[in-house]
């Protein structure tokens, strides 16, 4: 059984069996967070790129439980020098942990963290996806990026119970594109993210999970906080 609980925007968390992993913490920043940052318990955070919206919390939460912090190689080095634990897994690598196995996709997007008071720009390496292997269930969270063809690629060679797809536009793909992802990735179940957290990525996510009922695909749009189950 794997429990998982959306927080709003992209983030995601995973519970299995005693273990307990997020995906691109942002809590405190988030203004339909309804999760203390505080209450939170996990042993791992994966991050798919680095932007404020995904990293935020980060390094936080990673001292507050002891937690290690998986992401790319420069991102790893970034929060590193910050404190937090953190283990490098770049594009195509995997890895095994206590609760699974990680295996890092590609996405396209950017990644960089933007200083605006001195006019600089880190760049923090490549942004990317996560397929996830845990209690028994495979899940895949897509991270910020617009359709690419090797989604197709990733349906194929995974048996994927639930996909994490952004349908915010803007920034990353819209709801139409979304809908093709969903039917490439082939999931059981897909569960929208990144959107209606700020004006230009609004969205309505009951429309989309319409969409893909439509397409004969399971979907449920989370409220943040909220909670379901695959078994």
């Amino acid at each position: 059984m794997l429990e998982i609980q959306y927080h709003g925007h992209s983030c995601v968390q995973l519970t299995s069996e005693g273990h307990s992993i997020i995906i691109d913490p942002f809590i405190s920043g988030n203004p339909q967070a309804v999760t203390k940052l505080s209450d939170i318990r996990v042993q791992y955070i994966l991050l798919t790129h680095g932007h404020q919206d995904h990293i935020l919390d980060a390094v936080e939460l990673a001292k507050q439980n002891d937690a290690t912090i998986i992401a790319t190689f420069e991102l790893a080095n970034y929060l590193g020098w910050q404190g937090a634990k953190t283990m490098a897994l770049n594009l195509g690598g995997s890895a095994a942990f206590p609760f699974g196995r990680v295996k890092m996709t590609q996405a396209f997007h950017s990644s960089g963290m933007v200083y605006d008071e001195d006019q600089r720009i880190v760049y923090l390496g490549m942004p990317g996806g996560f397929i996830v292997t845990m209690g028994g269930k495979t899940v895949y969270h897509a991270g910020d990026t617009g359709l690419f063809g090797d989604m197709k690629i990733l349906g194929e060679r995974h048996d994927i119970d639930a996909a994490f797809l952004p349908i915010g536009d803007v920034f990353t793909m819209g709801p139409k594109d979304a809908l093709v992802a969903a039917e490439w990735v082939k999931p059981k179940l897909v569960v929208p993210i990144h959107y209606n957290t700020f004006p230009p990525i609004q969205q309505d996510g009951e429309a989309f999970v319409s969409s893909l009922k439509e397409k004969g695909i399971n979907g449920a749009a989370l409220k943040p906080g909220e909670t379901t189950r695959l078994s």
